[in-house]
């Protein structure tokens, strides 16, 4: 079944609506919307934040200022967005009344606006790109966009009536959209808990079911394989910490020795794009804070981000390199091996080992002790190259899966912002729309309709 278009059009002379339905009303935006400009307190009026999920209570994360007593009034069905073009995309209609940072724009619906249709078609990503076209500012990549700039934007709208059935058919299909992208999102979340059980498993119990087992006396490591050697991780391994190097001497000068900062450790890898140096003179010391391939670095602040453990493996590419303070270097010895030195410490337990320590500190910190005296239990060393193969295979194969999916919501995500872009300018006519019970419909059909 196609989706229908309207029988006439007409020029909109406005690159970012083209041609639209011959019914519809051109007028600027500051015909069909006034500012906003009302000062108020969030003492009155409750602080809300405009973000790109739309208008909503403040949110704990959000920056907190002394200027309260200096914000924009909201009112319930009014227009949110946020002028900066680092924030993109932070716009909607408020649900509630309350008030905003001056940094937003808020635009009362007039008279023949339907305010659902307003948020589809000022958050459609085609108003958004010609909105910020219209910005002002003295940085490249950073610049802001005023009322009195917006303003002038042409807009095209049908009937109030029309602006309803466009509303609720959007709704209802973005609606069917965004539960398949959470559907999607939560399979990830899933196989990221599966991969994680699976690597616990193993440097826990190991590969083989059958073997042999014994009490290793630590509550949360229960039963580990009769051969296994249980015992602090400082058995197996040395601590270097880094040193303090100041950061006025810091060279740019790419044939000085790069310094292995925090911002370098990422979650299972290193991260060179941001890199320090500093000139080394002969005897100056500093030979216990050059890093060998082998070592294995952990970010001591913050260890803990995202979805896991900023830590990563040092190879030859990665030398040499000196080692700043914040950062530790973790040398195994014989009986351990670097990569399943990786595997023990991403688990869940190392985690809950340190977490103790890191409660209701501003700065999460883990120590060079708390490292050392993580108890492991670990298998001989040719039994860890095995399972550090196995769980590397295991990697692969979940990345693979999680890249599909992720894939697949990048899609559905795309899918959603052109049948948006294309409601509200009217390249289809869905009035009849709420008759047709084609999910698929809107979806697989708008981008064939909207490229010919």
């Amino acid at each position: 079944m196609s989706v229908p278009a309207y029988s006439r059009y007409k020029a909109s002379n406005c690159d970012w609506l083209g041609d639209v339905p011959d019914h519809w009303n051109l007028r600027r935006l500051g015909y069909f919307f006034e500012e906003r400009r009302q000062k108020v307190s969030d003492k009155d009026f409750p602080a809300l934040s405009v973000t790109k999920n739309g208008v909503m209570p403040q949110l704990e994360t959000a920056a907190k200022t002394d200027d309260g007593d200096n914000r924009k009034r909201v009112a319930l069905g009014d227009f949110v967005i946020n002028s900066r073009s680092d924030r993109k995309g932070s716009s909607g209609v408020s649900p509630l009344d309350g008030s905003v940072s001056l940094i937003n724009t808020v635009l009362k619906p007039l008279d023949g606006v339907e305010a659902r249709f307003a948020h589809h078609l000022l958050r459609s990503t085609a108003f958004q790109e010609e909105y910020y076209r219209y910005g002002k500012g003295i940085v490249a990549d950073l610049w802001s966009t005023n009322y009195s700039e917006m303003r002038a934007i042409t807009l095209a709208l049908p009937s109030f009536s029309e602006q309803t059935a466009i509303a609720a058919f959007l709704d209802r299909e973005t609606g069917k959209l965004d539960a398949l992208v959470e559907e999607q999102k939560r399979l990830i979340e899933l196989l990221k808990e599966k991969r994680q059980a699976i690597i616990s498993h193993a440097v826990t119990k190991g590969l083989d079911p059958d073997a042999p087992m014994k009490d290793s006396g630590v509550k949360w490591l229960g039963e580990v394989p009769k051969h296994w050697e249980v015992a602090p991780l400082k058995r197996f391994l040395g601590v270097v910490s880094g040193f303090a190097f100041p950061s006025s001497d810091f060279s740019h000068n790419s044939s000085d020795t790069p310094l292995l900062r925090g911002v370098n450790v990422a979650i299972g890898e290193l991260r060179w794009n941001e890199v320090v140096y500093w000139s080394r003179r002969e005897g100056d010391g500093l030979d216990a804070f050059e890093l060998i391939e082998g070592d294995v670095v952990i970010g001591m602040d913050r260890p803990w981000i995202g979805e896991g453990l900023r830590i990563a493996h040092l190879t030859e590419p990665d030398l040499p390199c000196l080692l700043l303070q914040r950062v530790a270097a973790l040398r195994p010895q014989r009986q351990l091996l670097a990569q399943y030195l990786v595997q023990l410490l991403c688990g869940d337990a190392f985690y809950h080992h340190c977490v103790p320590e890191m409660t209701g500190v501003s700065v999460p910190h883990i120590s060079p002790s708390q490292i050392g005296d993580f108890v492991v239990a670990l298998p001989p060393v040719h039994e860890q190259d095995v399972l550090v193969e196995s769980l590397s295979k295991l990697k692969v194969g979940t990345d693979e899966l999680i890249g599909t999916t992720e894939a697949a919501i990048a899609l559905l995500q795309e899918r959603r912002s052109v049948l948006i872009s294309a409601a509200v300018t009217g390249k289809i006519d869905v009035r009849s729309m709420d008759k047709v019970n084609d999910p698929a419909t809107p979806i697989t059909k708008v981008r064939e309709m909207v490229s010919e």
